[in-house]
Parts: structure tokens; C-alpha cells; sequence
């Protein structure tokens, strides 16, 4: 079993927000415990946008609280009220989940059992639970620093490195459909992972002027990244569902798609190491020129098809999606590496691009 940062960072927060109440006198402790679960949240951005929520659903569920109480008193029908007006307006405030959590255990501890001093009782639970939110907050900042950009460049070109190596098992019919028909569902999800790190890798805020160009440009730059990944992926199903359309081609057809596919795949390789420093140069003049080369005699040879081949009709429509997107995959990996030359034109001088191994 792995132990990620997240479950570190809870633990820390809990172990923090118990050892804070002990020590400031707040009992009982493990309402702060309580309140940290709550708080740790996957980016720095993301734990500030979280605390000043929660203060927000904390003030309102402990001021709902003390009304209801001293207006009330505290039967459970008056906490289960309590508890549906809070809801409604957190709701009403477009908070998060969380905070009406938060809100929720504020009014459930204040109201559950007041004491005799009803209101330095409710201002102890209340600060017990912002004490538990700060300790989160707090951990979440000094411990376990996300890096996103690092998890997300090694997924993206690891599953990108999947992809290719099955396209290239497909274009040589040398593919155990059994094997990738159980592969293709999970690469999706993986891709949509990789998605929501992108998210997250957007959401971290930079607060430098030079490092918000480069966090700016890094941003354009994964999403053509992940855009790029969503068009091999394309390309590897359209193949696979029309394999047999595809074999019955002119063979001089199927040695262009092939030989095609597998440049563009070779120059998607290099823009990633491009990215990374391990390849200096953008694309060689004679290997560009064969890409183009062989974009406009993909295009050529496929009309020829269609217009020579009259018994290939229904095969040439089927294989019509498959070269239109090797086409589009193509557009986009040109598009990609123009936005590296130009991330690289702007900040050679400081080395902005930083991965570190895993």
C-alpha cells in the first residue's frame, strides 16, 4: 500500500490540531482533529481557497448556533432546523461541500450539549473548530508542496508512450485485441486524469511577475500536450476499429498510413524530450521535410483510391475519419513545437523548465 502526500498531510494536520488545542487549553481536543480532516485539499491555491470558505461557513453555522440556542433551546428538532437553514444558505453562498461540513460539525458541537456560560461555551467549540482549520491550512503550505508540473509531464509522457507503442503493434497487425480492448478503456481514464492534474497544475498561482510568464506559457503548453495525447489516442481507436477496412486497401495505401503515423509518432517523441532539454534542436530539416512530404502523398494516395479503386467505395468512407485525424494530429504536433521553440526563445537565459526526476 502507498502512502500518499495527501495522508501524510492529514495525519500532520490532526496530530497539529490536537497538540494546538492541548497546549492553548481548548477541550476537548479532537473537535480541532475533527475540523482538519476537513481542510486539506490538493494545491496551495486550492487550501486558501478552502480556509476562506470555511471561515465563512464556520462564522455562520456557530452564529445560527447561538441564535437557535438562546431563541430555542437545544432539542434535536431545533438542531436538525438549524442545520437545514445553514445549508440553504451556504448553498445560496456557492460554497464548497466542505464548508458545509464545517458548518454542520460547528452547529452540531455547539448546540449538541451548551454548558452553563452558553456563549464562552459556543466561542470555545467555534475557535477549537478554526483551530483545526488552521493547522490544515498551515501543513498544507510547509509540508509536502505539490509539484504538479512534474507529475503531470511524466503521466502525460508515459501514457503518451503507451499509446504510441500499441499504435505501432496495431499498424504492424501484430496487436492482442484481447489485451488492447481491455487497455483502451483505462488509457481514457488515465487521460482524463491527467486532465484534472492539468487542472490542478493551472490552478497553483505564481506571484512573481516573471514567474506568472512562464507559469502563463507552461499552461498553453500542457494543454496542446494533453490535446496532442488525445489525438494519438484518437488515431490508435479509429485504427483498431477499422483495421479490417484497412487491410483491404492498396497496399501502397496502407505503407503511406503507416509510414506517415509512425513519423508523426517519432516527432512527438522528440518535441517531449524537446521539452525537457534532451533533444537541443527543433525538428532536422530533411526529417521535416518528409513529414510534409508525406502529408500531401497521404492525401494524394487516398484520393487515388477513390478515384481508381471503385470496388474500395465503402472502405475508403470507413478509412475516411482515420486519415483526417492523422491529418489533425499532425496540425497539432506543428502547433506543439512551435510553442516550445517559442517557450525556449523566451527564457533561455533562465532555464525556466524544471522536471525533476521521479
Amino acid at each position: 500500500m502507498r502512502l500518499g502526500a495527501r495522508i501524510f498531510k492529514t495525519g500532520l494536520a490532526i496530530i497539529a490540531a490536537i497538540y494546538a488545542a492541548s497546549w492553548i487549553g481548548l477541550d476537548p481536543p479532537f473537535f480541532a482533529a475533527i475540523s482538519a480532516t476537513f481542510a486539506i485539499q490538493p494545491s496551495i491555491y486550492k487550501s486558501y481557497q478552502t480556509i476562506l470558505e470555511q471561515v465563512q461557513a464556520n462564522v455562520l453555522g456557530a452564529a445560527i448556533a447561538i441564535v437557535f440556542t438562546i431563541a430555542f433551546g437545544h432539542e434535536p428538532f431545533v438542531i436538525g432546523a438549524a442545520v437545514m437553514l445553514a445549508i440553504s444558505i451556504i448553498l445560496k453562498l456557492k460554497l464548497e461541500s466542505s464548508a458545509i461540513s464545517l458548518a454542520l460539525v460547528t452547529i452540531i458541537i455547539i448546540m449538541g450539549r451548551p454548558g452553563d456560560s452558553f456563549l464562552m461555551f459556543a466561542l470555545e467549540r467555534f475557535s477549537l473548530v478554526m483551530l483545526g482549520v488552521l493547522a490544515a491550512f498551515l501543513v498544507n503550505i510547509l509540508f509536502f508542496p505539490p509539484k504538479y508540473e512534474t507529475k503531470l509531464y511524466y503521466k502525460m509522457t508515459d501514457l503518451t508512450d503507451e499509446v504510441i507503442r500499441w499504435t505501432r503493434l496495431i499498424l504492424r497487425h501484430e496487436t492482442n485485441q484481447q489485451s488492447l480492448k481491455q487497455d483502451i478503456p483505462r488509457i481514457n481514464e488515465s487521460i482524463v486524469e491527467v486532465s484534472n492534474l492539468y487542472l490542478l497544475f493551472k490552478e497553483e498561482r505564481s506571484y512573481l511577475r516573471n514567474h506568472k510568464l512562464v507559469k502563463a506559457r507552461k499552461v498553453v503548453l500542457f494543454k496542446q500536450m494533453i490535446t496532442a495525447l488525445q489525438h494519438i489516442f484518437t488515431i490508435l481507436k479509429s485504427i483498431n476499429r477499422y483495421e479490417n477496412e484497412l487491410y483491404h486497401l492498396p497496399e501502397d495505401m496502407q505503407k503511406q498510413i503507416k509510414s506517415q503515423v509512425d513519423q508523426l509518432m517519432d516527432y512527438h517523441d522528440r518535441i517531449l524530450l524537446r521539452y525537457v532539454g534532451k533533444v537541443h534542436s527543433q525538428l532536422p530539416g530533411d526529417m521535416e521535410e518528409e513529414v510534409m512530404k508525406g502529408k500531401t502523398q497521404l492525401a494524394e494516395q487516398f484520393m487515388k483510391v477513390y478515384d481508381e479503386e471503385k470496388h474500395l467505395k465503402e472502405e475508403w468512407f470507413h478509412v475516411l475519419p482515420v486519415v483526417a485525424h492523422i491529418m489533425e494530429y499532425q496540425d497539432h504536433l506543428e502547433h506543439l513545437d512551435r510553442l516550445v521553440e517559442s517557450f525556449f526563445s523566451y527564457h533561455q537565459d533562465d532555464n525556466a523548465v524544471y522536471i525533476e526526476q521521479e
